[in-house]
């Protein structure tokens, strides 16, 4: 009988970000997230910048990027992320995302947050990130407009 071993999850990093700015494409972003008019048949989108730190074992740096966030007409929220990490010694680093965000039924303004993220960078130093895979689990607050995400891998 053969013996499987399994990996333990470690947590790779956590990342706090500030949602920066949000471009709309002919929906009010304040006046669906008020109830004022209702989601499109087609669904919506929106672009939102954001910024902030990464920081864990290995990796901590700045980070930059855009959601580009699809609201489908069924009212699932798709996000889509393209950013930037500069690490704290000047390398850059490519980083991609595709998740949801799950809004909590109880509080209009929080939402949870799940990833599937792709780090790619030539950098020597860091590219050990390239074929790892990669998760990220967090919470967002709207109304604050503040991010925090735990990245996960094994």
């Amino acid at each position: 009988m053969e013996t499987q071993t399994v990996k333990q999850t470690q947590v790779l990093f956590e990342e706090h970000v500030q949602l920066t700015g949000i471009k709309e494409f002919g929906l009010s972003w304040d006046d669906l997230n008020e109830g004022k008019v209702s989601l499109p048949q087609q669904g919506a989108r929106f672009d939102i910048s954001f910024e902030g730190e990464l920081k864990g074992p290995g990796i901590e740096g700045k980070i930059k990027g855009v959601d580009y966030l699809t609201i489908r007409a069924d009212g699932r929220f798709m996000l889509r992320i393209h950013a930037t990490v500069i690490t704290r010694d000047g390398e850059s680093i490519a980083l991609e995302e595709d998740g949801i965000l799950i809004p909590d039924t109880e509080s209009p303004s929080y939402a949870d947050l799940q990833f599937n993220m792709k780090f790619t960078t030539a950098s020597p130093k860091y590219s050990w990130l390239n074929n790892l895979p990669v998760w990220g689990v967090g919470h967002i607050d709207r109304a604050m407009g503040s991010v925090y995400i735990r990245g996960y891998s094994m």
